[in-house]
């Protein structure tokens, strides 16, 4: 723990937050009898709390950025590979607790795995030291991704996926509605469909690059 510690740059008063925000449910639950919390409700508060510091960092610090870029932009530095990259960059992988099953099959570098965590040492910073401590976390690992160009910079579809995510019975689906030119220069046009409602279109020179396009202008759309 005293490496993460180092690796964050906060170190806390109530270790029992440090470990609780490392503890995956699977360990925790084949070791009922130690009484071992897991920290999936750290991670619900987390969840929270990096929200509002993205949401106050973009209000305040991009006083030129549109209301509908500010959504596009939350729902990317918050999504499930921005989280796994900023896990990786503090190294939390190596350090989690997990059951022996989760580690068998990867755990330790399974995506939703770290984000959750990464989530909740947010919440358990937060929780021993303050909001002052948990900003300077959240801007270290996920606000300098807006400078350097992260992972998060251009993954429409997973920033599509997540903010769909937050009401559940929702559908999202993506249907290629034409094509042109050459098959070696051939273009792809993408239509984006929620619950069976088009919400965004896009074109590319393959699948991938206009799924991306019409997850960005979906993401206009359910902006304003």
């Amino acid at each position: 723990m005293e490496r993460l510690e180092k690796n964050i740059g906060y170190v806390f008063q109530e270790k029992r937050l440090l470990k609780e925000a490392l503890t995956h449910s699977s360990y925790a639950n084949e070791n009922r009898k130690s009484g071992f919390e897991s920290n999936e409700r750290l991670e619900f508060v987390g969840d929270s709390i990096l929200g509002f510091i993205v949401a106050e960092h973009l209000y305040s610090g991009e006083l030129d950025m549109p209301e509908g870029q500010m959504t596009r932009t939350r729902a990317e530095l918050v999504c499930e590979k921005s989280l796994e990259f900023a896990a990786n960059d503090m190294q939390l992988g190596q350090v989690l607790r997990l059951g022996r099953g989760e580690e068998l099959s990867g755990g330790r570098s399974r995506p939703s795995i770290l984000a959750d965590a990464f989530e909740a040492v947010v919440a358990a910073v937060y929780l021993d030291g303050g909001m002052k401590p948990a900003v300077k976390l959240v801007e270290r690992f996920i606000l300098a991704q807006m400078k350097s160009g992260g992972q998060a910079a251009t993954d429409y579809k997973t920033a599509l996926q997540e903010l769909v995510q937050k009401e559940s019975g929702q559908t999202l689906e993506y249907a290629i509605v034409s094509e042109s030119g050459p098959d070696h220069m051939k273009y792809f046009f993408v239509e984006v469909r929620l619950n069976g409602t088009v919400k965004g279109t896009g074109s590319g020179r393959n699948k991938k690059e206009a799924e991306q396009a019409a997850a960005n202008a979906a993401l206009e759309v359910l902006a304003t």
